[in-house]
C-alpha cells in the first residue's frame, strides 16, 4: 500500500510539473533543460561513459537549436542546421532499431557513446521544444501535450491489455512482460484517443493526429525496448532512483525521447505538403 502511494505521488508530481510548465514557454524550456541533464546523467551511467563532454554538448545544442531559435525567435542560419540535426538523429535511432533486433548486445565503442548521448538523447529535448512551437510558428503546447497524452494512453493500455489478455510475448529476451496483445491494445486505444485530441486541441486534423498516434505508439514502444536493452546490458532494473516507485526519469521519458525526432519530421513534412 505504501509503495503504491509513493509511486502515485511521484507520478503525480511529474505530470503536474509538466502540465504547469506547458502553460509558460520559458518554464517549459527550463524544465526540459533540467530533465535533459538528469536523463543524460542516467544514460551515461547505463553506457558507462565517464566523460563530462556530453553535458557541454547538450548545453550547446539546447541553447542554439532550442532556446535561441524558438524563444528568441531567431532562425538565421539555423533552419538548415536543424534539418541536419533531424537527419542525424533519425539515422542514429534507425541504427539503434537495427541493434535492437539484430545484435545480442548494443556495441558501445567510445565514438558511439558520444553519438548516442548527442543524437539519441540530447537532440530529443530540442525536438520537444520545436514541436511545442510548430503550430503557426508560435508557442502552442497543444501538439506537444497531445503527444504526451498519446504516450500515456499507449503505455497505460498496453499494460492493462497485456496484463489481462497477453499471451504472445513481444520481445521476451529484452522485456519479458511486454506482449503482442498489449502492443496492439496500446496502439488501438492511442488511435481512439487521437480523435478526442483532435476535437479538444483544434490544431491538426484527425488524419494527422491518427498518423501521429501510430508513429508515437510504434516508435515509443521501440524506444522503451531499446532502453530496456541498455539496462539489461548494464545489469540494472531502473535507469535511476529520482522517481520513487518508478525508477529514473529516463524510464518515464524513454518513449517520447525516441519518438520525438520522428514526430518532428512528420510535422515538417505535413507543413511542407499543406
Amino acid at each position: 500500500m505504501k509503495e503504491t502511494l509513493v509511486r502515485s505521488l511521484s507520478g503525480l508530481i511529474y505530470v503536474a510539473l509538466l502540465l504547469i510548465s506547458l502553460c509558460f514557454e520559458h518554464a517549459l524550456s527550463l524544465l526540459f533543460f533540467v530533465f535533459g541533464l538528469i536523463c543524460l546523467a542516467e544514460f551515461k551511467k547505463l553506457i558507462q561513459l565517464k566523460s563530462n563532454i556530453p553535458y557541454l554538448i547538450f548545453i550547446i545544442i539546447y541553447a542554439i537549436f532550442g532556446y535561441w531559435q524558438v524563444v528568441l525567435k531567431t532562425d538565421t542560419g539555423l533552419k538548415e542546421a536543424t534539418q541536419i540535426l533531424t537527419v542525424l538523429s533519425i539515422f542514429i535511432n534507425l541504427f539503434l532499431i537495427k541493434d535492437l533486433f539484430s545484435i545480442k548486445s548494443i556495441p558501445l565503442f567510445s565514438t558511439k557513446r558520444f553519438l548516442l548521448t548527442t543524437f539519441y538523447l540530447s537532440s530529443a529535448f530540442v525536438f520537444l521544444i520545436l514541436i511545442a512551437n510548430y503550430f503557426q510558428d508560435t508557442y502552442n503546447p497543444k501538439i506537444l501535450l497531445g503527444a504526451f497524452i498519446l504516450v500515456w494512453v499507449n503505455d497505460s493500455f498496453a499494460y492493462l491489455v497485456g496484463k489481462n489478455f497477453g499471451k504472445q510475448k513481444l520481445f521476451e529476451i529484452i522485456s519479458p512482460k511486454k506482449t503482442v496483445e498489449g502492443f496492439i491494445g496500446g496502439l488501438f486505444f492511442s488511435c481512439i484517443a487521437s480523435y478526442f485530441i483532435t476535437t479538444f486541441t483544434e490544431t491538426l486534423d484527425f488524419t494527422s493526429w491518427l498518423i501521429l498516434s501510430i508513429i508515437i505508439s510504434v516508435f515509443g514502444t521501440l524506444g522503451d525496448l531499446i532502453e530496456s536493452k541498455f539496462k539489461r546490458q548494464a545489469k540494472v532494473k531502473d535507469s535511476g532512483v529520482i522517481m520513487p516507485g518508478h525508477g529514473g526519469l529516463l524510464d518515464r521519458l524513454d518513449s517520447i525521447i525516441f519518438a520525438a525526432p520522428f514526430v518532428y519530421l512528420f510535422l515538417k513534412i505535413l507543413n511542407y505538403v499543406s
